[in-house]
């Protein structure tokens, strides 16, 4: 039997609320959110939830992932990732879950067994009436300051992609593509995504 000292009253440890305030969420908090088929993410201990995308959404989000798997297979130059997937980047210790992430060859080591644990080189987030918002604010903020050299934005009701380059720390739109115009990468050379093929 543990000896106590007289007059010494046990202690435990203080539960925290549940849930916690906002501003103040952790990795720990987030492992206890349910899987639900939502979509929680933390950005500097803010909570943000999504409801399930809608059907346009995963159908242009796949179309531009088999554009991307197509590519990779002839030109084998990294590996690309489909939602759910986390990453967990330098400035934020809770994963965010990007529709697309494309990691280059020479640095696949940052690919983890349960998380990308580093930068990647290219993200895609595929916007909804739901989260559009912070797809352009919070997360572009996050993925600008973690570094990652090219952030695309497909909008399916404009039919539209943005691709952003990061040029002295901050995203430039290098290029808006529409209907009957190509999206292309400057981080590959060669792959383009043809925007109408993607919104059908």
């Amino acid at each position: 039997m543990k000896d106590t000292p007289v007059g010494h009253k046990e202690t435990t440890a203080v539960e925290r609320p549940w849930p916690p305030e906002q501003g103040e969420w952790t990795y720990e908090d987030w492992l206890k959110l349910p899987d639900d088929g939502h979509r929680y993410e933390v950005i500097d201990g803010v909570l943000y939830m999504s409801p399930p995308p809608l059907i346009r959404h995963q159908r242009s989000s796949g179309r531009i992932f088999v554009r991307f798997s197509d590519f990779l297979r002839v030109h084998p130059r990294g590996e690309v990732f489909y939602a759910p997937v986390g990453v967990r980047s330098p400035n934020q210790p809770v994963p965010l879950q990007p529709d697309i992430v494309f990691v280059r060859a020479e640095r696949l080591a940052i690919v983890g067994e349960h998380y990308i644990e580093g930068v990647p080189d290219l993200i895609v987030e595929i916007l909804s009436p739901t989260n559009w918002l912070y797809d352009r604010r919070e997360k572009m903020r996050v993925y600008q300051e973690a570094g990652v050299p090219e952030y695309w934005i497909a909008d399916p009701r404009a039919q539209t992609i943005e691709v952003y380059v990061l040029e002295q720390s901050v995203y430039q739109l290098a290029g808006q593509y529409g209907r009957g115009d190509a999206a292309v990468s400057r981080l590959l050379p060669g792959f383009e995504v043809h925007v109408e093929a993607i919104f059908v």
